[in-house]
């Protein structure tokens, strides 16, 4: 190879170095573009439904005709779809499988832990690096400090690609090698996020039926959700020593109080049956003599054991 040859050749590898494939361009999938646009990183768009990619492309982003032909733009394709029904849909494709062949795939797209490993699997049989992800932060923080990304999968990928993911901005942590583990993180604060958000919702309503208005509560219910991070490590640790404490709030107590709010639901005609549900469970342990416990040995009773 000539010298002008191989001075292309090196040219073109440390561009492709500093280029990205985004496929998927809804709010999170826009989002994640900006970011690396504003990095400074050479980033191609595609998606499904076209239309979306309007004002990326006008801030520089590259508009590929196919998904094959983005994933061959760059070394490092991020896709981010509803699901993983609909990344498959778009990366089992065989031309597009082909164009992954030698390049590394993140998947930040949401969806249950054998998901990602299956995908994982996939990848391997067919030469394509993967590492799986999650987002844990809303389209505003992507780009900026308040940003929160776990990822998994081969801990060597992950630090080749680093410097282009750490673009997005905010916190990125690798959890393992697992490819299931982001994935698993994922659902474990989703269960956190949304029990606690139709909890608030029905708190709400519950409110207003007793003639509270929603903006009067809101700032007693912040009160009652800072003292929430303290619990949520003492639970834990209960919870990991096998403790159990019930000290100050035993279960009976819980059950009490829980049993007010569904009876002053259901005399409004409200559906109570999200607080039955927890009712139930508590229940369910102060009848196999865990009533002196704390609530974290509900844990004891959510599988068939």
């Amino acid at each position: 190879m000539t010298a002008s040859a191989t001075s292309a050749a090196t040219s073109s590898a440390s561009a492709e170095a500093l280029s990205v494939t985004v496929l998927g361009l809804g709010p999170m999938g826009r989002a994640l573009t900006g970011a690396f646009l504003d990095a400074g990183v050479r980033t191609t768009v595609w998606n499904r439904t076209p239309g979306r990619e309007g004002d990326l492309v006008g801030r520089g982003a590259v508009l590929a005709g196919s998904a094959e032909e983005a994933v061959a733009a760059s070394a490092l394709t991020v896709i981010c779809l509803v699901n993983y029904d609909a990344t498959d849909s778009v990366l089992r494709q065989p031309a597009v499988t082909d164009a992954l062949k030698g390049r590394t795939l993140v998947n930040l797209s949401a969806d249950v832990p054998e998901r990602a490993r299956d995908t994982g699997r996939w990848a391997g049989e067919h030469g394509i690096g993967y590492l799986d992800g999650a987002i844990m932060t809303p389209t505003p923080s992507i780009g900026t400090p308040a940003g929160v990304f776990l990822h998994s999968g081969p801990e060597p990928l992950y630090a080749e690609h680093r410097p282009l993911l750490d673009a997005l901005g905010g916190v990125h942590t690798h959890l393992g090698e697992d490819i299931g583990r982001a994935a698993a993180y994922d659902v474990a604060l989703l269960d956190i996020f949304w029990t606690s958000m139709t909890g608030y919702v029905h708190a709400l309503e519950l409110a207003r039926a007793e003639g509270i208005k929603a903006r009067e509560l809101a700032p007693f219910a912040a009160g009652i959700g800072a003292i929430l991070p303290p619990l949520f490590e003492e639970w834990a640790e209960d919870v990991d020593g096998g403790s159990y404490s019930g000290e100050g709030n035993p279960l009976t107590s819980a059950v009490s109080t829980m049993s007010h709010v569904v009876h002053a639901a259901e005399a409004h005609g409200l559906d109570a049956s999200v607080m039955r549900a927890a009712e139930a469970l508590a229940l369910r342990a102060v009848d196999r003599g865990y009533g002196a416990d704390g609530f974290t040995r509900v844990t004891q009773v959510l599988t068939r054991r």
